[in-house]
């Protein structure tokens, strides 16, 4: 299944690895179909009599796997319609997400004449000149607009497909069945969506003010968000540097991540030449257990595309010191699989940062992590927002594609504030997500993942004793611990209000430097 869902990343628009994909997709479904009854039973043992196996070192070391199955236990319909949904899950919900990933990747964007991908027109709303960024957009949004009527009925069946499936389970929420599979309470999720939309004015207001006056605009239009700064250069970083770049990074850190790191660069594990076809964000698949992940991404020489490699190269680590915990153990939760990513970054980051002298390019490197970070924080929990409203609403009947903008419009005013203006055409970006279509709710885990860095990374900068060591064994334990027993060493709980909170003030002491830098 690995191998075809790599090849399909690699080239969508190849007939022959289309057919290939979905060929073991319905396969590997017909299988699990056969052994779904494991996890049935297994929620049908007594109380005590599973506390009693649990005392034996046979059983007890797939405890963590056995809780996760028990806590859907008040989820879990009869047997025969849990095989009819597991079964007609390839014919439903994976098809769907199969027909979105396809259009997406067949698109092609006009631009001066000339016929581009998804990953060039995005390379695009980034480029230096304002002009070529607008164009840019312009067309990315009229791509959009030609394929709204499709998206729009993807997203409509997928939210009710999820919304019945829902009823029948009893979950309380539409959020709850994600939360449920990353092993985290509703109520921390709650306490990170507060924490962060209460820091919409303190965080992004505050600095795409800064950035518009920086820009010389009075106001920033979408296309701006991610604008080089002035005099920031940001282009023609070559890959070798990259690699020595983070490679560095991580050796300095802790030469154990140094040498695991190295392996993806000598083993070709590394997919990072930008082609047609290909899948346009990034990834580390984790394959499994007893053979190594593939990295892919799409490399265009610019900073941001550094922090990238910095960051699937976590994943990638974390994966493969995981993997000792084997395939039903080692899968971490989305809120903690962000972890050694995102540190990864902030590592990458601070060593750049470190070795940088003129001011002016100090302050351009922390503009540029502050926007990854509101990127990652303020744009991920709008992003939550916008799913939760749709999902709502959808209980009430179908959303139009002008309901779908407005809630989109609404959203992204909120959290981006009053220095931008958004043009109508930017009603239809909504679209070009695609963890609406694969994994509903799944944003929060990347706001989530960089403030529980953040936090992570403060005490690591404060000289907690034995951090290393103790981090290391963090990533170690895969999904085998909760959140509380992992952050726990390090004197830190997700709980707490406060852990949310001093997440965000990385951030804003990042704000504080910049605006203090712009105004001497």
């Amino acid at each position: 299944m690995s191998y075809a869902q790599l090849l399909f990343s690699a080239d969508s628009e190849n007939g022959h690895i289309a057919n290939f994909y979905q060929d073991i997709s319905e396969r590997i479904t017909e299988i699990s179909s056969i052994t779904l009854f494991y996890e049935l039973e297994i929620n049908r043992i007594d109380d005590a009599i599973l506390d009693e196996k649990m005392k034996y070192s046979l059983t007890h070391k797939f405890k963590s796997w056995i809780a996760v199955i028990r806590a859907n236990r008040p989820y879990q319909l009869a047997d025969d319609l849990e095989q009819i949904l597991h079964e007609k899950s390839i014919t439903g919900r994976a098809s769907w997400s199969r027909l979105f990933d396809e259009t997406m990747a067949g698109m092609r964007f006009e631009v001066n004449g000339r016929m581009i991908s998804n990953s060039e027109i995005m390379n695009r709303m980034s480029d230096g000149d304002r002009h070529v960024r607008e164009k840019a957009a312009k067309s990315f949004s009229a791509g959009l607009e030609k394929n709204i009527k499709l998206f729009s009925l993807i997203t409509n069946t997928l939210a009710k497909d999820k919304d019945i499936e829902d009823k029948w389970r009893k979950f309380p929420r539409a959020v709850s069945s994600r939360n449920l599979l990353n092993q985290v309470e509703d109520e921390v999720v709650d306490a990170l969506t507060r924490a962060v939309k209460q820091s919409y004015e303190g965080l992004a207001h505050r600095y795409y003010q800064l950035k518009a006056e920086w820009l010389g605009v009075e106001k920033l239009n979408y296309w701006d968000r991610n604008a080089p700064l002035p005099q920031s250069n940001d282009s023609g970083i070559s890959w070798n540097e990259a690699r020595e770049t983070v490679l560095r990074s991580y050796n300095e850190f802790e030469p154990q991540l140094g040498r695991i790191a190295e392996q993806f660069f000598k083993n070709n594990w590394i997919d990072a030449e930008p082609r047609e076809g290909k899948d346009s964000g990034a990834f580390s698949h984790p394959t499994v257990p007893s053979v190594h992940p593939y990295i892919l991404l799409n490399y265009h020489g610019k900073t941001r595309d550094v922090m990238t490699l910095a960051h699937e190269l976590g994943h990638g680590i974390h994966q493969i010191l995981a993997s000792s915990k084997g395939l039903l153990v080692s899968d971490t939760p989305l809120t903690l699989a962000e972890t050694a990513s995102v540190f990864g970054e902030m590592l990458t980051f601070k060593a750049m940062l470190s070795s940088t002298t003129n001011p002016n390019r100090r302050r351009i490197m922390l503009a540029s992590k502050v926007e990854d970070m509101l990127n990652t924080v303020v744009r991920q929990i709008a992003f939550y927002s916008f799913e939760e409203s749709v999902h709502s609403e959808r209980k009430k009947g179908e959303l139009s594609a002008d309901r779908l903008g407005e809630i989109w419009m609404r959203i992204q005013r909120e959290s981006l504030g009053p220095s931008f203006e958004f043009d109508d055409e930017y009603q239809y970006f909504w679209a070009y997500i695609p963890h609406f279509i694969h994994s509903p709710f799944y944003v929060y885990s990347y706001a989530f993942g960089d403030c529980l860095v953040n936090s992570l990374y403060d005490v690591f900068e404060r000289g907690h004793p034995g951090f290393q060591k103790k981090y290391i064994n963090m990533l170690k334990a895969g999904g085998s611990l909760h959140h509380k027993e992992l952050l726990t060493p390090f004197n830190l709980d997700a709980s707490d209000p406060e852990f949310w909170k001093r997440g965000l003030g990385v951030v804003a002491n990042f704000i504080d430097e910049i605006e203090e830098s712009f105004r001497s």
